[in-house]
Protein backbone atom coordinates (compact mmCIF):
# COMPACT_ATOMS: atom_id res chain seq x y z
CA UNK A 1 0.00 0.00 0.00
CA UNK A 2 1.19 3.78 -0.70
CA UNK A 3 0.55 6.34 1.98
CA UNK A 4 -1.13 9.15 1.62
CA UNK A 5 0.03 12.31 -0.22
CA UNK A 6 1.75 14.73 2.41
CA UNK A 7 4.42 17.72 1.62
CA UNK A 8 7.78 16.69 3.03
CA UNK A 9 10.36 19.07 5.51
CA UNK A 10 13.92 18.57 6.51
CA UNK A 11 14.61 20.95 9.53
CA UNK A 12 18.46 20.89 10.53
CA UNK A 13 17.48 22.56 14.08
CA UNK A 14 15.23 22.40 17.13
CA UNK A 15 13.87 26.23 17.02
CA UNK A 16 13.25 25.40 12.47
CA UNK A 17 11.69 22.57 13.89
CA UNK A 18 9.19 24.18 16.17
CA UNK A 19 8.39 26.92 13.81
CA UNK A 20 7.39 24.39 11.31
CA UNK A 21 5.21 23.10 13.85
CA UNK A 22 3.75 26.40 14.53
CA UNK A 23 2.41 27.27 11.29
CA UNK A 24 1.74 24.07 9.65
CA UNK A 25 -1.57 22.58 10.06
CA UNK A 26 -1.83 18.63 10.43
CA UNK A 27 1.67 18.46 10.87
CA UNK A 28 3.11 14.74 11.83
CA UNK A 29 7.20 14.14 13.02
CA UNK A 30 9.29 11.58 11.58
CA UNK A 31 11.98 9.97 13.87
CA UNK A 32 12.70 6.67 13.25
CA UNK A 33 9.72 5.60 11.36
CA UNK A 34 9.44 2.08 12.83
CA UNK A 35 5.16 3.07 13.75
CA UNK A 36 4.72 5.88 11.64
CA UNK A 37 5.40 4.64 8.17
CA UNK A 38 3.30 1.59 8.60
CA UNK A 39 0.44 3.69 9.86
CA UNK A 40 0.89 5.81 6.73
CA UNK A 41 1.17 2.88 4.29
CA UNK A 42 -2.32 1.00 5.77
CA UNK A 43 -3.47 4.72 5.68
CA UNK A 44 -4.43 5.16 9.55
CA UNK A 45 -2.93 8.28 9.82
CA UNK A 46 -3.45 11.05 7.12
CA UNK A 47 -1.42 13.98 8.12
CA UNK A 48 -0.79 16.77 5.35
CA UNK A 49 2.85 17.63 6.63
CA UNK A 50 5.82 15.18 7.59
CA UNK A 51 8.68 16.87 9.49
CA UNK A 52 11.72 14.81 9.34
CA UNK A 53 13.76 14.82 12.68
CA UNK A 54 16.65 12.97 11.32
CA UNK A 55 18.61 15.62 10.02
CA UNK A 56 18.56 18.04 13.22
CA UNK A 57 21.16 18.46 15.33
CA UNK A 58 21.74 17.73 18.76
CA UNK A 59 18.67 15.22 19.29
CA UNK A 60 21.08 11.80 19.66
CA UNK A 61 23.42 11.35 22.71
CA UNK A 62 23.45 9.57 25.59
CA UNK A 63 25.35 10.75 28.68
CA UNK A 64 25.58 11.09 32.85
CA UNK A 65 24.88 14.03 34.70
CA UNK A 66 25.39 13.31 38.00
CA UNK A 67 23.50 9.84 38.92
CA UNK A 68 20.87 10.75 36.26
CA UNK A 69 21.42 9.19 32.73
CA UNK A 70 20.20 11.25 30.30
CA UNK A 71 19.00 10.43 26.42
CA UNK A 72 18.58 12.65 23.59
CA UNK A 73 15.14 11.82 21.65
CA UNK A 74 16.43 10.74 18.80
CA UNK A 75 18.97 8.32 20.10
CA UNK A 76 18.65 4.91 18.25
CA UNK A 77 17.43 1.99 20.40
CA UNK A 78 20.46 0.14 19.13
CA UNK A 79 22.67 2.54 20.48
CA UNK A 80 21.25 2.16 23.58
CA UNK A 81 21.69 -1.46 23.81
CA UNK A 82 24.97 -1.41 22.85
CA UNK A 83 25.60 1.48 25.72
CA UNK A 84 28.03 0.60 28.02
CA UNK A 85 26.81 3.43 30.63
CA UNK A 86 23.32 1.94 30.13
CA UNK A 87 24.16 -1.63 30.32
CA UNK A 88 25.97 -1.29 33.89
CA UNK A 89 23.93 1.74 35.62
CA UNK A 90 20.45 1.22 34.09
CA UNK A 91 20.40 -2.51 33.35
CA UNK A 92 16.41 -2.69 33.77
CA UNK A 93 16.61 -0.34 30.06
CA UNK A 94 19.36 -2.51 28.61
CA UNK A 95 17.21 -5.53 29.99
CA UNK A 96 14.22 -4.19 28.38
CA UNK A 97 15.27 -3.01 24.99
CA UNK A 98 16.34 -6.06 24.01
CA UNK A 99 12.58 -7.50 23.84
CA UNK A 100 12.09 -4.30 21.39
CA UNK A 101 11.37 -5.71 18.05
CA UNK A 102 14.16 -7.04 16.32
CA UNK A 103 18.07 -5.48 15.08
CA UNK A 104 16.50 -4.22 12.51
CA UNK A 105 13.55 -2.25 13.62
CA UNK A 106 15.73 -1.02 16.58
CA UNK A 107 18.90 0.51 14.10
CA UNK A 108 15.74 2.83 13.21
CA UNK A 109 13.30 3.37 16.27
CA UNK A 110 14.18 6.10 18.42
CA UNK A 111 13.97 6.09 22.12
CA UNK A 112 11.67 9.40 21.74
CA UNK A 113 9.56 7.74 19.03
CA UNK A 114 9.07 5.29 21.04
CA UNK A 115 8.03 7.47 24.09
CA UNK A 116 5.87 9.83 22.15
CA UNK A 117 3.79 6.96 20.13
CA UNK A 118 3.11 5.42 23.39
CA UNK A 119 1.76 2.19 22.87
CA UNK A 120 0.76 0.91 26.11
CA UNK A 121 2.92 -2.46 25.37
CA UNK A 122 6.08 -0.82 24.45
CA UNK A 123 8.75 -1.43 26.54
CA UNK A 124 10.56 1.98 26.80
CA UNK A 125 7.69 3.41 27.94
CA UNK A 126 7.30 0.71 30.65
CA UNK A 127 10.81 1.31 31.92
CA UNK A 128 10.11 5.53 31.53
CA UNK A 129 7.28 4.36 34.40
CA UNK A 130 9.10 2.61 36.43
CA UNK A 131 11.77 4.96 36.37
CA UNK A 132 10.29 8.07 37.29
CA UNK A 133 11.71 9.95 33.84
CA UNK A 134 11.51 12.59 33.23
CA UNK A 135 10.60 14.28 29.50
CA UNK A 136 11.95 17.15 27.69
CA UNK A 137 10.38 18.91 25.59
CA UNK A 138 10.68 22.43 23.30
CA UNK A 139 7.66 24.53 21.67
CA UNK A 140 7.08 28.14 21.07
CA UNK A 141 7.03 29.25 24.75
CA UNK A 142 10.42 27.22 25.26
CA UNK A 143 11.57 24.14 26.94
CA UNK A 144 9.93 22.36 30.14
CA UNK A 145 9.81 18.76 31.81
CA UNK A 146 7.41 16.52 32.12
CA UNK A 147 7.19 13.77 34.90
CA UNK A 148 6.41 10.73 32.74
CA UNK A 149 3.43 10.12 35.01
CA UNK A 150 2.18 12.92 33.77
CA UNK A 151 2.78 12.51 30.16
CA UNK A 152 0.47 10.33 28.55
CA UNK A 153 -3.54 12.29 28.55
CA UNK A 154 -5.03 9.10 26.76
CA UNK A 155 -4.45 6.11 24.58
CA UNK A 156 -0.99 7.00 22.50
CA UNK A 157 -1.29 11.03 23.22
CA UNK A 158 1.10 12.33 25.20
CA UNK A 159 0.85 15.98 26.92
CA UNK A 160 2.67 17.92 24.03
CA UNK A 161 1.48 20.94 22.89
CA UNK A 162 1.37 21.19 18.50
CA UNK A 163 4.14 23.28 18.61
CA UNK A 164 6.44 20.80 20.55
CA UNK A 165 8.97 18.29 19.96
CA UNK A 166 10.65 15.93 22.62
CA UNK A 167 14.15 16.48 22.66
CA UNK A 168 15.50 13.64 25.72
CA UNK A 169 14.41 12.35 28.41
CA UNK A 170 16.02 11.94 32.19
CA UNK A 171 16.29 8.68 34.20
CA UNK A 172 17.04 9.22 37.53
CA UNK A 173 19.36 5.98 38.46
CA UNK A 174 18.93 3.67 41.19
CA UNK A 175 21.26 2.73 43.67
CA UNK A 176 24.62 0.65 42.55
CA UNK A 177 23.51 -3.21 42.99
CA UNK A 178 19.46 -3.05 42.86
CA UNK A 179 18.00 -5.48 41.42
CA UNK A 180 16.00 -5.61 38.21
CA UNK A 181 14.16 -7.54 36.43
CA UNK A 182 11.98 -6.88 32.60
CA UNK A 183 9.98 -9.95 31.69
CA UNK A 184 6.69 -10.17 29.29
CA UNK A 185 4.54 -12.31 27.50
CA UNK A 186 4.02 -11.87 23.81
CA UNK A 187 3.14 -14.19 21.03
CA UNK A 188 6.61 -13.90 19.01
CA UNK A 189 9.57 -12.35 19.80
CA UNK A 190 9.64 -8.88 18.89
CA UNK A 191 5.94 -8.48 19.33
CA UNK A 192 4.39 -5.81 21.63
CA UNK A 193 4.20 -7.51 24.55
CA UNK A 194 0.55 -8.37 25.59
CA UNK A 195 1.72 -7.91 29.58
CA UNK A 196 4.90 -6.71 30.68
CA UNK A 197 6.67 -6.39 34.28
CA UNK A 198 9.17 -4.22 35.40
CA UNK A 199 10.64 -4.38 38.96
CA UNK A 200 13.36 -2.40 40.74
CA UNK A 201 14.30 -3.19 44.44
CA UNK A 202 16.91 -1.78 46.90
CA UNK A 203 17.66 -3.44 50.26
CA UNK A 204 19.83 -2.55 52.84
CA UNK A 205 22.42 -4.48 54.51
CA UNK A 206 20.44 -6.80 56.48
CA UNK A 207 18.45 -7.52 53.58
CA UNK A 208 15.34 -5.44 54.04
CA UNK A 209 13.53 -4.01 51.03
CA UNK A 210 14.16 -0.10 50.93
CA UNK A 211 12.98 0.77 48.04
CA UNK A 212 10.35 -1.06 45.23
CA UNK A 213 8.72 -0.29 41.97
CA UNK A 214 6.82 -2.25 40.24
CA UNK A 215 4.98 -1.21 36.64
CA UNK A 216 2.99 -3.40 34.38
CA UNK A 217 2.73 -2.53 31.03
CA UNK A 218 0.01 -3.67 28.13
CA UNK A 219 -3.12 -3.68 30.70
CA UNK A 220 -4.22 -0.69 30.52
CA UNK A 221 -3.85 2.75 28.42
CA UNK A 222 -0.75 3.50 29.84
CA UNK A 223 1.74 1.41 31.97
CA UNK A 224 -0.08 1.37 35.43
CA UNK A 225 2.47 1.48 38.72
CA UNK A 226 1.21 -0.85 41.04
CA UNK A 227 1.75 1.48 44.56
CA UNK A 228 0.05 -0.97 46.36
CA UNK A 229 2.24 -3.79 45.54
CA UNK A 230 5.13 -1.40 46.28
CA UNK A 231 4.44 -0.34 50.16
CA UNK A 232 3.66 -3.98 50.42
CA UNK A 233 6.90 -5.07 49.84
CA UNK A 234 8.92 -1.82 51.65
CA UNK A 235 10.42 -2.92 54.88
CA UNK A 236 10.28 -6.56 54.19
CA UNK A 237 13.32 -8.94 53.54
CA UNK A 238 11.58 -10.43 50.29
CA UNK A 239 10.19 -14.01 50.26
CA UNK A 240 8.46 -16.46 47.11
CA UNK A 241 5.29 -16.71 49.07
CA UNK A 242 4.70 -12.73 49.42
CA UNK A 243 6.13 -12.51 46.04
CA UNK A 244 3.54 -14.44 45.25
CA UNK A 245 0.74 -12.24 47.37
CA UNK A 246 2.07 -8.95 45.79
CA UNK A 247 1.39 -10.88 41.82
CA UNK A 248 -1.80 -12.14 43.03
CA UNK A 249 -2.86 -8.37 44.43
CA UNK A 250 -2.13 -7.39 40.91
CA UNK A 251 -5.58 -8.69 39.51
CA UNK A 252 -6.66 -5.93 41.62
CA UNK A 253 -5.93 -3.87 39.05
CA UNK A 254 -8.31 -2.94 36.16
CA UNK A 255 -7.59 -4.57 33.05
CA UNK A 256 -8.17 -3.43 29.42
CA UNK A 257 -9.71 -6.07 26.71
CA UNK A 258 -9.50 -5.31 23.18
CA UNK A 259 -9.36 -8.30 19.77
CA UNK A 260 -5.73 -10.12 21.06
CA UNK A 261 -7.46 -11.23 24.69
CA UNK A 262 -9.62 -10.90 27.25
CA UNK A 263 -9.42 -8.79 30.76
CA UNK A 264 -9.05 -12.04 32.79
CA UNK A 265 -6.73 -13.41 30.44
CA UNK A 266 -4.55 -10.37 30.96
CA UNK A 267 -5.24 -10.27 34.91
CA UNK A 268 -3.42 -13.98 35.14
CA UNK A 269 -0.57 -12.46 33.53
CA UNK A 270 -0.16 -9.61 34.97
CA UNK A 271 -0.11 -12.00 38.62
CA UNK A 272 2.40 -14.38 36.90
CA UNK A 273 4.55 -11.79 35.40
CA UNK A 274 4.81 -9.53 38.24
CA UNK A 275 5.85 -12.51 40.70
CA UNK A 276 8.57 -13.61 38.42
CA UNK A 277 10.25 -10.18 37.93
CA UNK A 278 10.19 -9.35 41.29
CA UNK A 279 11.78 -12.87 42.46
CA UNK A 280 14.25 -12.23 39.54
CA UNK A 281 14.58 -8.47 41.14
CA UNK A 282 15.12 -9.65 44.51
CA UNK A 283 17.98 -12.22 43.36
CA UNK A 284 19.98 -9.87 41.11
CA UNK A 285 20.47 -7.99 44.52
CA UNK A 286 22.82 -10.41 46.20
CA UNK A 287 24.37 -10.93 43.11
CA UNK A 288 25.16 -6.95 41.83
Amino acid sequence: MKPPRFEYHDPRTVPEAVALLGRLENARLLAGGQSLMPMLNMRLTAPDHIVDLNAVAGLASIGMEGETLVIGAMTRQRDIELDEQVRSRCPLMHEAILQVGHRATRNRGTLGGSLCHLDPSAELVAVATAMDALIGVEGAKGRREIPFAQFPVGLMTPALREDELVTGARFPLWRKGHGYAFVEFSRRHGDFAIVSAAALLEADAKGRITRAALTLGGIAPAPVRAAEVEKLLTGTKGSQTLFKEAGEACRKLEMMEDVHVTAAYRRQLAAVLARRALEKAHERIARD
